[in-house]
């Protein structure tokens, strides 16, 4: 990627980062130095052979006598001042806070990134008992931010054991749609300011390499998202890149079958919901079986997003299933069961939800009902053993709809299947 940045746009990019670090960095240190000769003698804040200053930007920066104190974009600076309020974290003065983070993210950034968060980020170690906020992960992509959100989402799913109990708190905001330098380096300039990471799926090479310059500069941590596994399919299937984000103006997106596709299949789910019009079974590629609030409707509409036509049908006490049910091929058919406790549970707080006050008996959400309901289908999943049963119970939407086309797709292709009495 390197190579396809031009020594032009990095000159570029470079003018406009120098010129408003160099008035910020004047006046975070005009309080600590104690003659005008001893500017020149602060650290520098990149290493020399990464982007070198053009002399004539240097003399101009130098000569400013007095340059506007650095305060980033205002945007971004109320966003920070309110997540701080609703936080209830203290809120220090400008020029006290300006002078913490210039010295920790510039006079030495290789120790900022490693020490723990200053006050302005709401670093623990304060004597004033202040509520630690945790660090913060600034999400960035030139378009709707889906998928750096997601992998940052399931990155912190590794770090549940002390995000639950708070030991280690992080904050995490995205900014979607920055298809321009000017604000990806505000952006950074914020996060520099409040010691967060910076994460980014920037399709076009110059825009990924002036957020890497960037980070470097100010001396941030940041991962590529995108940029690797593009290189990677660039090289395995010999083909340049677009560079394009998703929604660009000279990208195109046909109308292709597999669009059409997830179309029909969910006019056909939403139309084959709870058990309605039974006769079209038959036309399914899931059927989904189990009792109310197993989560039938929606796992079929997640399915149907994907592009498979999905029906469910309820099982209820008292009500006969449709004939077709036990008609239909039976690798299509999945039954869902659900651990009694916790369906007592849903269903009484579905029962109050309809206005179920206590006078009015109903056996929708008496615990006995639910149990006898769960045996009978139990029954129903025993005869017909060809039916796979999945076990909903603390498990999400896209956890269940991930069993189900596994368990799909290695019947469909006569995958060696493990017994059907295991429960999934």
């Amino acid at each position: 990627m390197n190579s396809q940045f031009s020594q032009h746009s990095i000159s570029q990019i470079y003018f406009i980062i120098k010129k408003k670090m160099m008035a910020s960095t004047a006046v975070s240190f005009s309080s600590h130095r104690p003659t005008p000769a001893s500017t020149t003698n602060y650290p520098k804040p990149i290493p020399t052979n990464t982007i070198s200053l053009p002399n004539s930007q240097a003399n101009r920066a130098a000569s400013d006598s007095d340059p506007p104190k650095f305060k980033g974009s205002p945007q971004l600076n109320r966003w920070s001042r309110a997540r701080a309020i609703r936080s209830g974290r203290k809120l220090e003065r400008q020029g006290q806070r300006s002078q913490v983070v210039e010295m920790n993210s510039r006079v030495q950034p290789k120790e900022s990134v490693s020490s723990p968060p200053t006050s302005a980020s709401g670093a623990p170690g304060n004597d004033d008992g202040e509520v630690r906020t945790g660090k913060s992960i600034y999400m960035v992509s030139d378009g709707t931010g889906w998928t750096v959100e997601h992998a940052v989402n399931a990155a912190l799913g590794q770090f549940e054991h002390c995000l639950v109990d708070r030991g280690c708190p992080v904050n995490t905001h995205l900014f979607s749609g920055i298809d321009d330098v000017e604000p990806l380096v505000e952006i950074v300039k914020q996060a520099a300011k409040e010691g967060a990471m910076l994460v980014y799926t920037l399709a076009d090479p110059s825009m990924a390499e002036s957020a890497r310059q960037a980070c470097k500069l100010w001396g941030i941590p940041s991962t590529d998202v995108l940029g690797p596994i593009t290189e990677a399919v660039a090289s395995h299937l010999g083909v340049s890149p677009s560079g394009l984000p998703r929604g660009a103006p000279g990208r195109k997106f046909p109308l292709s079958d597999e669009y059409f596709k997830r179309i029909e299949a969910i006019e056909f789910t939403i139309k084959q919901d709870d058990g309605a019009l039974p006769q079209n079974l038959h036309k399914a590629e899931l059927v989904l079986a189990g009792v109310s609030r197993t989560g039938k409707t929606p796992l079929s509409i997640y399915l149907a997003q994907k592009g498979y036509k999905v029906a469910n049908v309820p099982i209820v006490i008292g009500v006969e299933l449709p004939n077709t049910l036990f008609e239909v091929e039976p690798e299509k058919v999945f039954g869902l069961t659900i651990n009694p406790v916790v369906l007592h549970t849903i269903r009484k707080a579905r029962a109050k939800s309809l206005g179920f006050c206590e006078e009015i008996r109903t056996n929708y959400s008496e615990m006995d009902h639910v149990r006898a309901e769960l045996e009978f289908a139990g029954k129903i999943f025993a005869q017909n053993p060809a039916w796979p049963v999945i076990e909903v119970t603390g498990k999400a939407i896209e956890e269940t709809a991930a069993v189900v086309l596994r368990l799909y797709h290695d019947r469909k292709h006569k995958c060696s299947m493990p017994r059907i009495s295991k429960r999934y």
